[in-house]
């Protein structure tokens, strides 16, 4: 199945919130406090409207069907210090798959689309940090090729679980094709030259 990476608009926040509390109402039902501060109403828009207005925000579109989401930020600076050389990094925020999409390595793909675009615009590092207890999640992005860095935990944050990937590493290449101004990542070109 080939599916589109493309920018939100504004228009596509109630979509968002959508996937974000299915998110949580997930993460719920398997006992994780993982964004147990369920993010609800004016103050969750907001954030969205922003992050779309600066272009930080993408759609994952199965056809004409939202799959997923993610979005990329500046360094979080109460987890990465000027040592780490933040600007040399990409950093991911809310990779949001749907749940009937789970399991079909769509993440993996995203991932390999934030590395590409890190690549291109010459930062050494695809970045993310991890709620501290979600364990679980650690070991995917471990078996994604992340590297653990640290765990910082400043008292107002429940986050903190640091780590990073080289920008090189594509584990999927075949599958990842530029496409009138979007990218497409497709399932079906596994080794395909």
């Amino acid at each position: 199945m080939a599916y589109t990476i493309q920018p939100a608009a504004t228009h596509d926040v109630p979509s968002l919130m959508e996937l974000r509390t299915e998110a949580e109402n997930w993460l719920r039902s398997r006992g994780s406090d993982q964004w147990s501060d369920r993010e609800i109403g004016a103050r969750a828009i907001a954030k969205w409207e922003t992050a779309i207005g600066e272009g930080r925000t993408w759609l994952i579109r199965s056809q004409d069907a939202i799959v997923g989401t993610v979005s990329r930020g500046p360094a979080d600076m109460d987890f990465w210090t000027e040592a780490d050389h933040p600007e040399a990094a990409f950093y991911l925020y809310k990779l949001i798959i749907r749940r009937d999409a789970a399991g079909s390595n769509l993440g993996s793909l995203v991932l390999d689309w934030a590395c590409r675009i890190a690549a291109l615009e010459g930062r050494d590092w695809l970045r993310i940090d991890c709620w501290r207890t979600a364990t679980g999640l650690q070991h995917y992005y471990e078996k994604a090729g992340f590297s653990h860095v640290r765990t910082e935990a400043p008292p107002h944050r429940k986050s903190g679980w640091l780590a990073q990937r080289p920008s090189s590493l594509i584990i999927n290449q075949q599958q990842l094709t530029p496409h009138t101004g979007h990218l497409i990542v497709d399932q079906d070109r596994r080794g395909c030259p």
